[in-house]
């Protein structure tokens, strides 16, 4: 209850101040690279449901996945869960505009994930949101990382695990989930704020 409540009195907040700023984003964007000003894309939350991820739109090629898919047809290693050492390939196909790329560095293209917080798909902090296709794979034991609400900030993230190790990943997910707190989050929070501000 106190998490939430906090999800959303804190997106709310921002969401307000930030408002003025979005506009501009989206009209700086509208002028230099055209619609859709934003990038949507399916993701699983909590206990295996899906919604729409919404982040500023960063790639030239907006009808295609920021993030290649998994291996088709899957690999049988994938039989028993994902490979720890399975990582995302970036889409080569794909170059990121000039508004994107200060959004990237900046990781102001995730403003609008603010959104899904407010409406109770995400939490400020958790396991980073994954793409049905994978999750669709996982075993038991990687499963247990949607047990909470994914997050827009992630243990895993600021030890840079997120796209790297896809064991670490999850082994930072579960210890997160076992010692999830308030305190925890807001340490979590004021990591990532840190690191970004270098």
């Amino acid at each position: 209850m106190i998490k939430r409540s906090l999800d959303i009195a804190i997106s709310l907040v921002c969401l307000l101040v930030l408002t003025p700023f979005m506009v501009w984003i989206a009209c700086r964007m509208m002028k230099k690279e055209g619609k859709p000003i934003f990038f949507r894309q399916a993701r699983v939350g909590r206990e295996h449901r899906i919604f729409v991820l919404w982040r500023f739109r960063t790639k030239t090629n907006s009808s295609k996945v920021i993030r290649s898919l998994p291996p088709h047809p899957f690999p049988k290693n994938w039989d028993n869960g994902v490979p720890d050492a399975f990582y995302f390939k970036r889409d080569t196909t794909q170059t990121v505009t000039q508004t994107g790329n200060w959004l990237k560095k900046y990781h102001l293209d995730r403003i609008p994930e603010l959104f899904n917080v407010l409406k109770g798909d995400m939490s400020l902090v958790g396991p980073s949101p994954e793409v049905p296709e994978i999750a669709d794979h996982y075993n038991q034991y990687q499963a247990q990382r949607l047990r909470v609400k994914p997050g827009i900030i992630c243990l895993s993230q600021i030890n840079g695990y997120t796209n790297q190790n896809y064991g670490k990943k999850i082994r930072d997910d579960l210890f997160y989930i076992r010692n999830c707190s308030v305190k925890w989050d807001m340490v979590i929070i004021c990591r990532a704020l840190k690191q970004r501000m270098k």
